[in-house]
């Protein structure tokens, strides 16, 4: 009798346990659809993102579309038909999901713009993403304390503008907030942009493209530098049009003593580009911390869909053209070779072997 007594209780206890093991992991599926692999920052912030929704107990479907739009939509199409709870999407076009989105609210599926804001759907919940005019901000004030560190004697300063993907709304804001600073100067005639390529028509970059950023700066060297004038500085929105850009004007003999390097900026703090600035070829980046943005995310989808309550810090902002998106934004931070160690180094962001 106390044999099969200590049984019963060893099986309602297993039982509790595998009830208790089910109930942790039956919270649903959230799909996560992100831009490409081809930057280093998406493939970082999927995994953060994962890592953080999983530890909440949601299982997650993480997609990738390599900027191909049709690809994208066909991933989220998928997704929905899966029965998701949430999606949450760093869209590679923000204008063209309308339809996805209407299937997804039609389902009760909630949707969260990552990082990207997702324009002309009324199906947009929430927003996550950095403070992106201030984003603006910090390059362009980076640039000028570099001009006038690097460049003291010389005025005015040639100066080149290059903008992110039209498709990507936070590429205005990018732009606009730092041609809050710039606008000014180049108004009194301390910036001279010698193209004159100006307005995002003329500067962005399809698809934060490195390529079409280095074939650009090719074609403005050649025909605007040739004259023996040289660039003082390039007003570069991330890193990866930043690499691009150093190729360039490396091809044409900068980096030496004679022609020193000019003063470009960049963001995401990516390990080539941070290595780049110890080495004096790029000047700055912004530091965003990609983690804290997929704990903010991850603690947003949860609240969503437990009935809490998300916590936002934005309603005014972001109109997406139909409604303003509630959102949280978070800080992002200026990175050059004086800070990199704190910042980037010291939260644990990059590993200081890996920029050996």
């Amino acid at each position: 009798m106390k044999a099969l007594k200590l049984l019963m209780t060893a099986v309602t206890v297993g039982a509790i346990a595998l009830s208790g093991q089910a109930f942790a992991q039956d919270k649903g599926a959230v799909g996560i659809a992100m831009p490409t692999q081809s930057s280093l920052r998406w493939i970082s912030d999927g995994n953060e993102l994962k890592a953080a929704l999983e530890a909440k107990g949601y299982s997650v479907d993480l997609q990738y579309a390599e900027d191909d739009i049709p690809n994208q939509l066909a991933q989220l199409e998928n997704m929905v038909t899966k029965g998701v709870k949430a999606l949450v999407i760093a869209s590679i076009d923000g204008t063209t999901l309308s339809a996805v989105l209407q299937q997804a609210a039609d389902a009760g599926i909630k949707v969260i713009a990552y990082d990207r804001l997702i324009r002309d759907s009324a199906n947009v919940d929430y927003y996550t993403t950095f403070d992106n005019f201030q984003v603006g901000v910090l390059q362009a004030n980076s640039l000028v304390k570099g001009l006038k560190e690097r460049f003291p004697d010389v005025k005015p300063w040639n100066v080149e503008l290059f903008g992110g993907s039209p498709d990507d709304n936070n590429a205005f804001f990018f732009y606009d907030g730092a041609l809050s600073v710039l606008q000014p100067m180049i108004d009194s005639g301390d910036i001279v942009i010698k193209s004159g390529q100006q307005g995002m028509d003329q500067v962005g970059t399809l698809r934060w493209d490195g390529a079409v950023a280095q074939a650009r700066m090719d074609n403005i060297l050649s025909a605007n530098y040739s004259d023996g004038s040289v660039v003082h500085g390039v007003l570069a929105p991330y890193d990866g049009l930043s690499r691009g850009i150093i190729s360039s004007l490396r091809g044409v003999g900068y980096g030496s003593a004679e022609q020193p390097w000019p003063i470009v900026t960049g963001q995401d703090a990516e390990t080539p580009s941070v290595k780049a600035i110890i080495a004096g070829e790029q000047y700055s980046t912004v530091f965003k911390d990609t983690r804290e943005l997929a704990k903010v995310t991850a603690n947003l989808v949860d609240a969503a869909l437990s009935g809490g309550t998300p916590e936002i810090n934005d309603t005014e902002t972001y109109n997406n053209g139909v409604k303003v998106v509630p959102s949280y934004l978070l800080t992002p931070y200026d990175v050059d070779v004086t800070n990199y160690e704190e910042l980037v180094v010291g939260s644990g962001y990059i590993k200081a072997e890996d920029l050996k």
